[in-house]
C-alpha cells in the first residue's frame, strides 16, 4: 500500500514537471536554450574583392578563408550606405541612416551624432543580460553625449572617427584637424601622432577584444570590432610590414586576417566556439582613387561614395558551427540593416520601440534556401538623396550627380587621384542577374519593371524623403545634437 502511494505521488510530480516544462517551452518558443555570443567585425573601406575567398590577388587571408569554409559566404550583401558614419549607424540600429537624420562622415567637431534615444544592438541584447564591448572605430559622434558608453556599450577602446582626420592629413589647407587620440571609455588616452603609432591600430584593438572575451567567458556577450583599416592612411605593424606581394595594402589585409584568427582562437580556447555567431563584413567599398593604397571592388562598378554595386556590395561571412551551414554560398539579397532584428530574434530580445528597416533572416541563416526575407533595397546618398532602388536583381538608378572614379588616373603611394563629385549619371535600369557590373542600360526594353520599381521609390520618398525631389519624409527622426 505504501509503495502504491509513493508511486502515485511520484507520477503526480512528474506530470506537473512535464506540464510546467511544456509551458516554459511555449513561452520561449523562439529562444534557444543558451543564447549565442555575437561577434561582429566591421572593416573600413574593404572592397568586395579584397579577401582571397572573394578573389583577392597578391596576398592570402587564410583565417577568413577558413571561416568561409566553416560557415556561409554571402555574395549579395549590402552596406546600407557607401560612407562611414551613415553605414555604421545603419548596422547598429537596423535603420536606413537618413531615417535617423544622419548622412556622410561626421567630422571631429561635428555637433551631431547618433541620437541616444535610438536603440542599438548593444541596448537590444542588454535586455537579456549580455556584456557589450566595442574596440575600434566609432564615428557616430565624437562628443561625449554620443560615445559608445551612452549607446549601450559597457566598454569602449578605440578611435572616435576616421584616422585620416588628423594633423597629417594631406589637405590641411582645406581641413584643419585636431590631434587624434585613443578613447578609453569616455576619456582621451594616448595620442596617435604618426604612422608608427597608427601601425598599432590593428594589434591593439585585437588585444583588447581578446581580453574582453576572457573576462566575459561565463556570460553571453556582444563584441563589436570595427577595425579602422584599410581606410587610408595605411599602416601595418612590424610583424606584417613588407610581407605581401601587394605592398602596404596587402600587408594591412594580412594583419586584419591575423586579427580574425586571434579572436577565433580565443573563442575556441574558452570553449565558446560552438555558441558564437561571428559576422565579418565591411562598411562600404574601396576608396578607388587612392590607387595602390585602395582595395578592389571585385569587378563591380565604382566604389566608396557611390550608389553603384562597387560602393555598397560587400564581402560577408557568417559562422556558427552546427547552426550556420558550413561551406555554403548564399546569393540572397541581404543588408547590414538586417543584422539587428536577426540578433534580436536569436537572443529572444525585444526589437526597438521605434520603426526600423531591417528584416530578420534567421531561417535563411540556418540554411533554409526557400526563404527570401529581403525583396527590395534603397540606395540613398548625400544628405538624403534616393539615387537607386532595387527589387530582387532589377536595379533602377535615377538621374543624379555623383562621384566618378572611372576614367580617372588613380593616385599612388598614399596620395589620391581625381574623383569628380559632380558627374551626372543618367536614369538607367540594370539586370544584375546578367549584368552585375551595371554596364547595359535596359530601361527602354522593360517599361513594366521600371513602373514597378518607381512604385517602390515613391513609397520610399513618402516615408524617408528625397533631396533630389526636394521632398521630406513623414518618418524621419532627428539626429542627436549638442548645444554650444
Amino acid at each position: 500500500m505504501m509503495r502504491s502511494s509513493v508511486r502515485r505521488k511520484l507520477l503526480l510530480f512528474l506530470t506537473i514537471a512535464l506540464v510546467f516544462g511544456v509551458f516554459l517551452a511555449a513561452q520561449q518558443e523562439n529562444v534557444p536554450a543558451k543564447t549565442p555570443n555575437i561577434v561582429i567585425f566591421f572593416i573600413d573601406d574593404l572592397g568586395y574583392g579584397d579577401l582571397s575567398a572573394y578573389g583577392a590577388l597578391g596576398y592570402k587571408t587564410p583565417n577568413l578563408d577558413k571561416m568561409a569554409a566553416e560557415g556561409t559566404r554571402f555574395t549579395n550583401f549590402m552596406a546600407a550606405q557607401a560612407v562611414c558614419s551613415a553605414s555604421r549607424a545603419a548596422l547598429l540600429t537596423g535603420c536606413y541612416p537618413n531615417r535617423l537624420g544622419l548622412s556622410g562622415a561626421l567630422g571631429p567637431e561635428s555637433k551631431i551624432g547618433l541620437n541616444p534615444d535610438e536603440e542599438t544592438i548593444a541596448e537590444v541584447v542588454k535586455q537579456k543580460g549580455y556584456a557589450t564591448g566595442i574596440f575600434g572605430k566609432w564615428h557616430l559622434g565624437s562628443k561625449e553625449d554620443f560615445l559608445p558608453l551612452q549607446q549601450g556599450f559597457d566598454e569602449y577602446y578605440g578611435i572616435p572617427y576616421s584616422h585620416d582626420m588628423w594633423p597629417l592629413h594631406p589637405f590641411q589647407a582645406r581641413a584643419k584637424y585636431p590631434p587624434l587620440y585613443w578613447i578609453n571609455g569616455n576619456q582621451q588616452d594616448q595620442p596617435i601622432r604618426d604612422l608608427e603609432d597608427a601601425s598599432q591600430l590593428t594589434p591593439r584593438i585585437t588585444g583588447k577584444a581578446v581580453e574582453f572575451i576572457r573576462r566575459n567567458k561565463n556570460k553571453p556577450f556582444f563584441l563589436y570590432i570595427p577595425h579602422p583599416l584599410p581606410h587610408v592612411p595605411l599602416a601595418a605593424s612590424s610583424k606584417f610590414k613588407g610581407k605581401s606581394e601587394r605592398g602596404i595594402f596587402g600587408d594591412v589585409l594580412m594583419e586584419l586576417d591575423w586579427s580574425v584568427g586571434e579572436i577565433m582562437k580565443e573563442l575556441n580556447a574558452q570553449g565558446l566556439d560552438n555558441n558564437t555567431l561571428v559576422i565579418f563584413t565591411s562598411d562600404n567599398g574601396p576608396w578607388l582613387n587612392y590607387g595602390d593604397h585602395a582595395g578592389s571592388s571585385g569587378g563591380f562598378r565604382e566604389g566608396k561614395g557611390t550608389s553603384f554595386e562597387g560602393g555598397q556590395r560587400e564581402p560577408c561571412i557568417m559562422r556558427w558551427p552546427g547552426v550556420v551551414p558550413a561551406g555554403r554560398v548564399c546569393n540572397k539579397l541581404l543588408s547590414t540593416l538586417d543584422i539587428l532584428p536577426t540578433v534580436a530574434k536569436l537572443t529572444g530580445a525585444k526589437l526597438p520601440g521605434k520603426k526600423i528597416d531591417g528584416i530578420p533572416f534567421v531561417d535563411l541563416l540556418r540554411g533554409d534556401e526557400s526563404k527570401n526575407p529581403r525583396e527590395s533595397f534603397l540606395y540613398y546618398y548625400r544628405k538624403n538623396s534616393l539615387e537607386a532602388v532595387r527589387k530582387h536583381n532589377w536595379k533602377l538608378v535615377f538621374e543624379h550627380p555623383g562621384r566618378m572614379y572611372e576614367g580617372q588616373l588613380p593616385g599612388k603611394n598614399g596620395q589620391p587621384g581625381a574623383a569628380p563629385e559632380d558627374h551626372l549619371y543618367p536614369k538607367a535600369l540594370y539586370n544584375l542577374t546578367r549584368d552585375p557590373g551595371e554596364r547595359y542600360n535596359v530601361l527602354e526594353q522593360n517599361p513594366e519593371i521600371v513602373a514597378e520599381l518607381e512604385q517602390i521609390a515613391e513609397a520610399a520618398r513618402e516615408d524617408l524623403g528625397d533631396d533630389l525631389q526636394k521632398r521630406t519624409g513623414k518618418n524621419v527622426r532627428e539626429a542627436g545634437r549638442v548645444n554650444d
